[in-house]
């Protein structure tokens, strides 16, 4: 637990650090610090997947779940990057939502993987047919929140889905477990805070007005607050 918890205050000082840097400019220095914060995040998921293996044994989910922060890490990267070479905007942004909406794809599997064993496709219908309406509504209240999602709009969509889908199923599985396994309560809280972060990203970068310091420092706080709790997830496998 040691080694945790000297992960998890590293991520903490560095993700001060970067949200400062952040703060006073774009920069390819802020890239390399995000970066750091999110191999961080990486590295608690691969120490809390060998800790719970006190048998011997690692369960499958550790890799979904560590393949899907992995791609969050790119993605981290990337969305970053349109910042530092903004006449790559549209590819640096696309490669972020792609490889962030793989992410999701990755932990869900990886919840059914481990958490679902049939008989109950409710649990599992419901959560697809949420997401499916959350992000039409996403998309349809577009212009009432004062966002431009441009070409991006059937993208975003996708990804909405995606997302939603992700923190619904880790939500329904919590609660066909009656809230007792650790693991889903840690992810259904992530997925929640992910959600959170990124609808203050829509602002950031769909909206005007809405790049203010409290906002950035509010997204990469959620966000960052959902990776570190989706990490640390995997130390309490049973």
């Amino acid at each position: 637990m040691l080694i945790y918890c000297i992960l998890l205050a590293a991520g903490a000082i560095l993700l001060a650090v970067y949200i400062r840097q952040k703060i006073k400019a774009y920069s390819v220095k802020a890239v390399l610090i995000k970066s750091v914060v999110s191999v961080l995040f990486l590295a608690v998921a691969v120490y809390g997947w060998f800790f719970s293996a006190k048998d011997g044994s690692v369960q499958p989910i550790g890799v979904f779940v560590i393949l899907g922060l992995l791609f969050g890490l790119l993605g981290d990267i990337w969305l970053d990057l349109k910042y530092v070479f903004p006449q790559e905007d549209a590819l640096f942004t696309r490669a972020g939502i792609g490889v962030f909406g793989v992410g999701h794809i990755l932990f869900a599997a990886g919840l059914l993987t481990r958490y679902y064993l049939g008989g109950k496709p409710l649990y599992i219908v419901i959560p697809l047919v949420i997401a499916a309406l959350g992000s039409a509504g996403n998309l349809l209240l577009e212009k009432k929140m004062k966002l431009d999602f441009g070409d991006l709009k059937p993208m975003l969509g996708a990804y909405g889905f995606l997302l939603f889908f992700m923190l619904l199923l880790a939500g329904s599985l919590a609660l066909l477990n009656g809230f007792k396994v650790v693991t889903l309560d840690l992810f259904f809280i992530g997925g929640v805070l992910f959600a959170i972060s990124d609808m203050i990203l829509n602002g950031t970068y769909f909206g005007e007005g809405k790049e203010r310091p409290v906002d950035l420092a509010t997204n990469y706080l959620t966000y960052y607050g959902a990776q570190f709790l989706i990490a640390s997830s995997l130390m309490f496998l049973e």
